[in-house]
This record gives C-alpha cells, sequence and structure tokens, in this order.
C-alpha cells in the first residue's frame, strides 16, 4: 500500500465492525471530500473490507448502495473494479435552500461542534505535528489559493481542516472533522445574493492557523481555527436570515 493509500486508509478506519450503514457513511466521506479522485479505482473487495474491519459480504452491501446513488460504477473483466464516478456539484440554489431551511439553533449547535473540534484539533497539531504534516497542511492553503471552481475551493479547505486533525494525531478527532466537513463544508462555500465568499481572507486565516501551528504556538493555533471557523458559521446565519427576510417581503 503507498503513503496515499495508507493515509486514505486511517480515515476510513469505522469505530464499529460489521455495519454496512457505517461503511457507506465513510465511502461517502472519502469520496465527496475527494480523497478518492473522479475515475479513481478503489482497493480491491479483500482489501477494503480489511481496511474497514468487516465481513466482505459487507463490503459489497456497502458497494451496492453506493453504485445505487451513483457515486460509484462497478466494470467487468480483466481491467474491472468499483470507479469513482464524476462529482456532479450542487447548484447553488439548492444549497441556499438548504441553508434557509436550517434553523439558527442548527447553525448555532454546528458552530458550537466545530468550533470545539478544531480548536482541539489546533492546538495538538502545534504540539504534536511533524515536518511531514506541516508540508501537507502548506500544500493545503497553497491549493486554496490557486483553486478555481467552487468545489476545488471547498475540498481544498476540507482538506486543509481534516490535515489539522491528521496532525493532531487523533483518529477520533478526524473522524469528527470529516463528518462536519461532509454536513456543511459544501454550504460554506456557496455564493448568496449580496454575500460572496471571500476566498482571499479564507486563504490568509489558513496560513495563519498553518503558522501557528509550525511555531508551536497551540493557544494562537487554537484561536485562530476557532475563530475561523465560527465566522464561516455566523455567515451563513446572516445568508439565512437574509434569505427568509427576503421571502417574507
Amino acid at each position: 500500500m503507498n503513503d496515499t493509500s495508507a493515509s486514505t486508509a486511517s480515515f476510513m478506519r469505522l469505530r464499529q465492525e460489521g455495519r454496512t450503514e457505517e461503511v457507506v457513511r465513510r465511502l461517502i466521506e472519502v469520496i465527496d471530500l475527494g480523497l478518492f479522485a473522479e475515475g479513481e479505482q478503489l482497493p480491491s473487495e479483500t482489501e477494503l473490507s480489511m481496511q474497514f474491519g468487516v465481513a466482505t459480504v459487507t463490503l459489497r452491501e456497502a458497494l451496492a448502495l453506493l453504485r445505487e446513488r451513483g457515486l460509484i460504477e462497478t466494470r467487468r473483466g480483466r481491467n474491472g473494479g468499483s470507479f469513482v464516478c464524476p462529482y456532479v456539484e450542487m447548484p447553488a440554489k439548492h444549497l441556499l435552500t438548504r441553508i434557509q431551511e436550517m434553523s439558527a439553533l442548527e447553525l448555532r449547535d454546528f458552530a458550537d461542534e466545530h468550533s470545539a473540534i478544531s480548536g482541539a484539533a489546533a492546538r495538538l497539531a502545534a504540539r504534536r505535528a511533524s515536518p511531514q504534516h506541516l508540508d501537507r497542511l502548506q500544500h493545503y492553503v497553497d491549493a486554496l489559493v490557486t483553486a478555481e471552481s467552487r468545489t476545488e475551493r471547498r475540498r481544498a479547505d476540507a482538506r486543509f481542516h481534516i490535515e489539522i486533525a491528521v496532525a493532531a494525531q487523533s483518529v477520533r478527532l478526524t473522524h469528527a472533522e470529516m463528518n462536519l466537513q461532509t454536513q456543511i463544508g459544501e454550504l460554506l462555500w456557496v455564493d448568496a445574493p449580496n454575500d460572496l465568499v471571500n476566498a482571499t481572507t479564507i486563504c490568509t486565516e489558513h496560513q495563519a492557523i498553518a503558522d501557528a501551528i509550525g511555531a508551536g504556538d497551540s493557544t494562537l493555533a487554537g484561536a485562530l481555527a476557532e475563530a475561523h471557523v465560527n465566522r464561516g458559521v455566523k455567515r451563513l446565519i446572516d445568508i439565512r436570515l437574509s434569505l427568509v427576510a427576503s421571502e417574507i417581503a
């Protein structure tokens, strides 16, 4: 298994074994976040079942559900296997509808949870990150700077936060960050009427967090990470209020 496969495998470890729905959720996360690229072949059923710690029959049930959802396709023959289908970007209109339908309490809870997870991960990363971890963080800082589409920006952003948890050397924090990014990450990058995403500011904030982690300043790293995610969710709350107000008017 190469380094990339080993890293991806660490994202997929399950909290409980033998659960088809848990396998499906974890695979949706790694595909949605771009950990498996479009058109990339998934590891063999035997390898995946070993990575997840589940029986082959459970893994096959999970893959069947992913095929039904159009996330993967299975090809037969000598070069066959399961391959990741092209990613379909959700229209901005649908994302704005999701934001409008969320309650202020729900968004506030997201902010509380994400702030706690990101802050803790950043503080631990400042104490535990290796030079390789720091290189990975900088890679995703740079990837966000050069990203050209909403999907590219969203994935670079998500991977930056996930890599902080990886640098913290915490499997639980990594899984928690992945779950949050899958639920809310795409919403953070949608442009709303009179409220466009300020990618430059987000890039600057990412760099500041990475620099604090690299300097080993756990207090500053945690504070910057918490402020960063809180600003993002606050923007969603403001968008929701604006959408609700425009509907009433």
